[in-house]
């Protein structure tokens, strides 16, 4: 089967985790013996074609007046504005995407993240009769900010801007054959306002090779070691954690934070934290830094789709105190010890810290993941499943 993906962006390029999902689809297919290529964006104005661990990859300029990504200043509002609606439907975008198809003539084209190409790409590939599946892996077709969080909360309305502006998406879902999702929560949030109507549709989670952290046992000494790991930023609450901290007893505890984040923001969030007790660690490899600690925070207040870090962690075999936000809780219940709270509730975090902590030696046992976890992320399970949805052999409202 000859296979086309496209995603916003695709590896090296990477900004969150669709583009570590995404790319591990990708290579997942072709070693199967799938024909795999892929089309993104790249900050240049020419496109290039090049191999990635046997994908073809198709790298094209962006048709809009910026390129939004891994930028240190936001654009004016004017500007703002003029770029989504040139992202609406963006026909320059889809006459390059049309070059491509002509060149690959895929039996389905897989459609991820589009914002800064469109829905305007769906178009082309119903024109030439190709059988076309869309992924959900965030709220950009029903959300200009592709987030659902505005003024530090989650959206339970679109607003009039968004309605407006998104209706084009609206309208041109009809041409989606089938639709998946990375979480449950994701796909009702697009149901309900009328995407994807009478589509087979069905949840597909991302492939997470978990074996490399099973055998994470955790740190030595008595203190029990809280981790955070993501992006420093305030959608991912990391604001929320540090003010459970300034709650939390004067021993028995340590907080490690991996990631990083704007510079601006990260010198503002050390210098308002004093705790000796809290180590930023700035980039950290995965299975080192699951190895550190006994406890996970996921902390979003956003309502992500579905964390990685989660799943990493679950998978690690670590105990977990995780916000109710987004698709965490159909993840969560994999974990063996989790503690929830909901998002931005700081106090009730603190609590649960505490709890942890006053039950130490619980907490810090290393207990690996329900049996039936690891199976429902492997290459093989996740291909099996997009394959099925590429022929149009399956398509239901839950994950298997």
């Amino acid at each position: 089967m000859k296979i086309l993906i496209v995603n916003t962006l695709y590896p090296p390029e990477i900004i969150g985790g669709a583009e570590v999902s995404v790319s591990l689809l990708a290579e997942a297919l072709a070693q199967r013996g799938e024909k795999v290529a892929v089309v993104c964006l790249q900050n240049d104005h020419a496109r290039s074609v090049d191999d990635r661990n046997g994908v073809r990859v198709y790298r094209v300029p962006l048709d809009n007046d910026y390129w939004p990504f891994g930028r240190d200043e936001k654009p004016s509002s004017m500007q703002r504005l003029k770029w989504h609606l040139r992202d609406t439907w963006n026909r320059k975008a889809a006459a390059r995407f049309a070059e491509i198809l002509d060149i690959e003539k895929p039996d389905v084209v897989h459609t991820n993240n589009l914002t800064g190409f469109s829905a305007s790409l769906w178009s082309e590939a119903k024109r030439r009769n190709i059988r076309i599946v869309h992924t959900l892996r965030d709220y950009s077709l029903i959300c200009k900010r592709s987030t659902l969080f505005r003024a530090g909360a989650t959206c339970m309305q679109r607003c009039a801007a968004c309605a407006t502006m998104t209706a084009p998406y609206r309208r041109a879902s009809r041409m989606v054959d089938a639709v998946t999702s990375n979480s449950q929560f994701v796909l009702e949030r697009h149901l309900a306002p009328g995407y994807f109507t009478d589509i087979p549709r069905r949840v597909i989670f991302n492939i997470a090779d978990t074996t490399n952290l099973a055998a994470a046992s955790g740190p030595a000494g008595d203190d029990l070691v809280f981790g955070f790991i993501g992006r420093l930023e305030p959608e991912k609450g990391i604001d929320v954690v540090l003010r459970a901290a300034e709650l939390l007893p004067d021993a028995g505890w340590q907080l490690k934070i991996a990631g990083r984040g704007l510079e601006a923001y990260v010198r503002d969030l050390k210098s308002a934290c004093r705790n000796d007790r809290v180590q930023w660690l700035g980039f950290t490899k995965s299975a080192d830094f699951y190895a550190s600690v006994d406890v996970c925070l996921i902390s979003s207040v956003w309502p992500e789709p579905l964390p990685r870090t989660l799943i990493e962690g679950i998978g690690a075999g670590k105990a977990t105190i995780c916000s109710t936000a987004g698709g965490i809780p159909e993840i969560s219940e994999f974990s063996n010890l989790v503690g929830k709270y909901e998002p931005h509730d700081h106090r009730r975090l603190a609590e649960l810290m505490q709890e942890a902590i006053r039950q130490a030696d619980r907490w810090k046992k290393n207990s690996p993941a329900r049996p039936d976890f690891a199976e429902k992320f492997t290459p093989e399970t996740i291909t099996r499943q997009y394959l099925e949805m590429y022929t149009g052999k399956s398509g239901t409202s839950s994950q298997e």
